[in-house]
């Protein structure tokens, strides 16, 4: 009587210590798509919480998004000296995001739309043959993603 007194015990313990260590699966936000769409807007300012995002994303491991890039692909990241990777970055955040909602082909020309913005705004630092290369650089990137993307 004893051992079996013992055994379920244990088996007891075990079943708590199992249902303690638990968690329930954490569902994600509702609000998911929303973020979403105003981190990939054209404008500087969603350009900019998304980036604060990016640098803080454990703030935001709730909403499971796929921080993942390949940068500008097989594209130089940073032609001719102009800083395109971030915005390179952003680009692949919208892409990965929305086909993980099934909600790309609906949002894809607004996502190449603020690409083209963003780098744009790289371009905005440089002035005369410089800012001249960028921009040319700039559209000749977005051409790319807006038809092969």
């Amino acid at each position: 009587m004893r051992r079996l007194a013992t055994s379920l015990a244990a088996t007891a313990v075990t079943a708590a210590a199992t249902v303690a260590l638990a968690t329930p699966a954490q569902a994600v936000p509702a609000d998911k798509a929303q973020v979403l769409a105003n981190w990939t807007q054209t404008s500087a300012a969603s350009y900019n919480t998304w980036l604060a995002a990016r640098n803080n994303q454990a703030a935001w491991a709730a909403y499971g998004f796929d921080w993942s890039t390949d940068y500008c692909s097989t594209s130089p990241d940073n032609p001719f000296g102009f800083p395109f990777q971030t915005s390179c970055a952003r680009h692949d955040f919208g892409y990965r995001n929305h086909k993980a909602l099934g909600i790309f082909d609906a949002n894809k020309a607004r996502i190449d739309s603020a690409f083209y913005e963003d780098l744009k705004r790289v371009c905005a630092a440089y002035s005369g043959a410089k800012k001249t290369a960028c921009d040319g650089t700039a559209w000749t990137y977005y051409q790319a993603v807006k038809n092969l993307g």
